[in-house]
């Protein structure tokens, strides 16, 4: 039996996304610029940019700081034509890892709109920034021992060598994103060959034992994908397919279809960011082989990582990691991470109004038991407490356990989503 996605429901995830990013003081005119202590250079604004272009793209409404944050950036940026401090012989990870989003939002503006200033902004950006320190990555410091370990917004932890390192263990990688989409506008051969270099350094570090974080990994392998599209190396693609097993397969994801934070850390969190990156990884992953097992992966993502992560306000927040040996109960932990999730949600919704024929989930008619969850087919079920079970649409009755479909957030209030918990093992 198929189910396919409910029209109406991505309709309303969009509305209410968009109604924050149109209303939040965080996101207007006034506030869309970081302060010069942020040290996530390049990061909010980036994440916005594309935010409000993935928006402009679902249905051509143009958020008011859109075209504000592109005509103001020339003003913002140093004299080397990019955000924050100048490094003459270090390497900033969060620098590197923020302008990749600023990248992404540029090029997205450029196809849309077909800015000249804004190649001006992406070529700057990518030759004083990331160009300069080619043949440098190879360098990337692994041993952590004894590093803060970090919160829900990563933070400078270090400096080993030349590198000035951050909390989100591996960002700097996250940058092969942004470069592979300047790529696909450019044709560089400069900026194919740093890709290349960054992709041979991080699919060589074993990042599970790292304890890299999953949101950099996943968003590096969507960056692989689309390098793989513009090129056709087959060695891209496999990058893609090891890292997205090491995420399925080595302790990278929840029995939910969310994120552990970072790989080996299952007492953290789930992060949308992450959720949003692995639903686009699989889905292109079966677009470019036809691996049905890809399609089943994106399918559970959404109808169960998804189910969650999105509060009724149109933001996004953290949950719960639910795994087998650890925590057992889905519950929310960051009502809502404004200053990433909400804003990457927005590329999220729109991939998934876009593909939604491909999300459909198969399901076999009846709840079973399997290695302690209960589910029908894709369709995960939990025991539901503190209110939200008020908000399901079904029950049924299972070893004498009153079960539901994950109780989607979208549509529950903040009060009810903060008492609230979903159990999903049951040893």
């Amino acid at each position: 039996m198929i189910q396919a996605i409910n029209n109406s429901e991505i309709d309303e995830r969009i509305r209410l996304n968009l109604k924050r990013l149109c209303e939040y003081p965080y996101y207007q005119k006034e506030q869309i610029f970081a302060p010069s202590d942020y040290d996530w250079y390049g990061d909010k604004e980036g994440r916005a940019l594309l935010s409000f272009v993935s928006h402009y793209k679902i249905s051509k409404t143009k958020i008011p700081a859109m075209d504000y944050l592109i005509s103001a950036l020339a003003d913002k940026v140093n004299e080397l034509g990019y955000l924050g401090p100048i490094y003459d012989n270090e390497i900033h990870e969060q620098q590197l890892s923020g302008h990749s989003w600023l990248l992404r939002g540029l090029c997205e503006y450029y196809e849309q709109f077909n800015d000249l200033s804004v190649i001006k902004h992406i070529n700057e950006i990518t030759d004083n920034l990331f160009i300069k320190n080619a043949g440098k990555f190879k360098g990337y410091p692994v041993d952590r021992s004894g590093v803060y370990e970090g919160d829900v917004s990563g933070s400078v932890s270090s400096k080993l060598s030349e590198w000035i390192l951050s909390t989100d263990i591996g960002c700097a990688f996250m940058s092969v994103d942004g470069l592979s989409h300047v790529f696909k506008i450019t044709k560089r051969n400069d900026v194919w060959e740093l890709v290349r270099e960054m992709a041979e350094v991080y699919v060589s570090i074993d990042k599970v034992k790292l304890k890299a974080q999953t949101h950099c990994t996943l968003t590096c392998a969507r960056g692989l994908m689309r390098m793989y599209e513009e090129t056709g190396e087959t060695f891209y693609l496999d990058c893609a397919k090891e890292i997205f097993r090491l995420y399925t397969e080595c302790g990278g994801m929840t029995l939910t279809y969310q994120n552990i934070n970072w790989w080996g850390r299952p007492d953290t969190w789930t992060e949308p960011c992450a959720v949003v990156d692995s639903l686009i990884l699989a889905a292109e992953l079966y677009k470019a082989m036809d691996d049905e097992k890809y399609r089943v992966y994106a399918a559970r993502i959404y109808h169960n990582g998804f189910a969650t992560l999105q509060r009724i306000n149109g933001g996004a927040g953290t949950d719960s990691c639910v795994t087998s040996n650890g925590e057992h109960t889905l519950y929310a932990k960051m009502y809502e991470a404004y200053f990433c999730c909400t804003m990457r949600l927005a590329e999220g919704l729109w991939y998934i109004s876009r593909n939604a024929d491909l999300l459909y989930a198969t399901l076999n008619g009846e709840v079973r038991k399997n290695n302690g969850v209960y589910a029908d087919g894709d369709i995960i079920y939990a025991y539901v407490t503190g209110g939200a079970e008020d908000y399901a649409k079904q029950f049924t009755e299972k070893d004498g356990i009153r079960l539901c479909p994950l109780v989607k957030y979208y549509k529950v209030p903040e009060n009810i989503i903060l008492k609230s918990k979903q159990q999903i093992v049951f040893p």
